[in-house]
């Protein structure tokens, strides 16, 4: 079972989805179906916020005074029952302003899954490792929208 602690952090988020724990929780339901996260039993927080925050945290952990659209700190510690993975920030403007030529909630699912790659270990420094995340996030976010 995979599941995700949600903190709402700025109220503008519930303009475009009305219960965002419930969102996460049939998505990770979803995903708790796909072949290479079955059985897994996995936790982490999603921080939803707004860019003045993100600006704040990227600043804060990063060294880098400017706004991001999806911010993963993963945590290392494993225990034998359950594995917290870490947490994931998400900015809702970025995700509103590019939603403007798709889905606010595809581009939500793109920035939180992308995030929950990195909270697993994967990253996109180096070329092989962007086409491995790459081809991971597109497996998701494609069953995703077979599914629905």
């Amino acid at each position: 079972m995979i599941k995700a602690n949600v903190i709402l952090d700025n109220p503008i988020w519930k303009k475009k989805i009305k219960k965002p724990n419930n969102y996460i929780k049939k998505r990770l339901n979803l995903l708790s179906t796909l072949s290479p996260f079955k059985n897994k039993i996995y936790e982490f927080t999603l921080f939803l916020t707004n860019n003045k925050k993100m600006k704040s945290l990227n600043n804060q952990f990063r060294k880098k005074n400017k706004i991001t659209d999806v911010l993963s700190f993963p945590f290392n510690y494993k225990s034998a029952k359950n594995s917290y993975l870490g947490d994931i920030a998400i900015s809702f403007e970025i995700v509103n302003k590019r939603s403007s030529k798709s889905n606010f909630f595809m581009e939500f699912d793109k920035m939180w899954v992308h995030g929950y790659l990195h909270i697993l270990g994967y990253d996109h420094k180096k070329l092989k490792d962007f086409k491995i995340m790459n081809k991971k996030e597109n497996l998701i976010l494609n069953y995703f929208y077979k599914k629905n």
